[in-house]
């Protein structure tokens, strides 16, 4: 089975999704004809030799080497003096941050008719941001947590009790995040938030909280759940931490968690989930207080595709593969001019 992984773009994350890539690659390429397709800063695409997925090779520029791709109907095609070669193959899109999860590639698929793996142009849109994604979890009925939302040009006037977080409403990998304890810490926090976006997050930050990942993706009309991870962190996951995370490729032991929460949090997980994340698969992060499952963030594509959360990884992307939503083509077939023109004798 062919199919092509799309990493790189123009973002913060890019370096993070090349090594999502190679990991993602160990994971898959027994099971599938696998090709790879990198996405540099200025949207320009490259055919990339599976032997050469390093990521010394593009800190170094030597993709710029390798076939140049265009993209065009129903895939990518190489162009040279004889001719061109086109890449028909389903998409993974495993580009991280804007780009891949602000709803430009999933735009530039769905435009093109290229299948993809990934979320769709609406449920981007809706992840991607801080903000939009508590509008959506309190329209589905999912608890968050409570929250301000500050501009650049507003006043630094924050109305939540210390200690609270501070984060960029339209980045992740907890880049540009900071823990304020005292009012003192405020303007270093939000002058770090504000390099990265200029809207930002704000919301209580609760000691000890008990936080819980959970993946999954539905396919012929079932959600396939990963195991419920505990992620082991100190106050939260860092930069650091997280972009470890991103090369993880071993499994993980299932959270010591009973039944009853299990079962809250795939309530929670499928009221997001669906039909606004079909095509793609997610992970979403939670709190639980005191017996309560609160949504924290949704992880449109997650690092390495959590493909450490599934016992069957590359069996559980083949499934998803054979379930992609179709888009509706339109034909246009002009009889509304031609009735108009016949009225009008021409």
């Amino acid at each position: 089975m062919k199919l092509a992984i799309l990493f790189g773009g123009a973002s913060y994350e890019h370096e993070i999704s090349i090594v999502s890539a190679i990991t993602v690659k160990g994971k898959l390429e027994s099971k599938f004809d696998l090709s790879f397709i990198f996405c540099d800063q200025d949207h320009k695409f490259y055919l990339i030799d599976g032997a050469k997925m390093k990521a010394i090779t593009f800190s170094r520029g030597e993709h710029k080497k390798m076939g140049e791709l265009f993209i065009t109907n129903g895939g990518f095609e190489q162009r040279g003096f004889f001719g061109s070669k086109k890449l028909e193959m389903p998409i993974l899109n495993l580009i991280h941050g804007g780009d891949g999860e602000d709803g430009s590639i999933a735009s530039l698929m769905d435009f093109f008719h290229i299948p993809f793996i990934g979320p769709r142009k609406e449920a981007s849109m809706l992840s991607f941001d801080k903000h939009y994604t508590k509008w959506l979890a309190a329209s589905l009925g999912v608890k968050t947590l409570p929250y301000e939302i500050l501009h650049k040009e507003d006043k630094r006037v924050v109305a939540t009790a210390y200690p609270f977080i501070v984060k960029p409403a339209r980045l992740g990998s907890s880049i540009g995040v900071s823990i304020v304890r005292e009012a003192s810490e405020l303007d270093y926090a939000l002058d770090v938030a504000f390099e990265f976006d200029s809207v930002v997050l704000i919301e209580p930050f609760i000691n000890g909280v008990k936080e819980y990942n959970l993946a999954g993706f539905s396919a012929r009309g079932e959600i396939t759940y990963s195991i419920v991870e505990e992620p082991q962190k100190a106050d939260f996951l860092d930069f650091e931490k997280k972009y470890l995370d991103f090369s993880r490729s071993g499994s993980v032991e299932h959270a010591a968690v009973s039944d009853a929460l299990v079962t809250q949090l795939r309530e929670s997980f499928a009221k997001i989930y669906l039909p606004l994340f079909e095509g793609a698969l997610i992970r979403c992060d939670f709190f639980e207080i005191e017996g309560e499952v609160y949504l924290n963030e949704i992880n449109p594509i997650p690092g390495s595709m959590a493909n450490y959360l599934f016992e069957d990884f590359s069996g559980g992307v083949q499934k998803l593969l054979g379930s992609l939503p179709d888009k509706k083509a339109i034909r246009v077939n002009y009889d509304y001019i031609h009735s108009i023109s016949q009225a009008k004798g021409k």
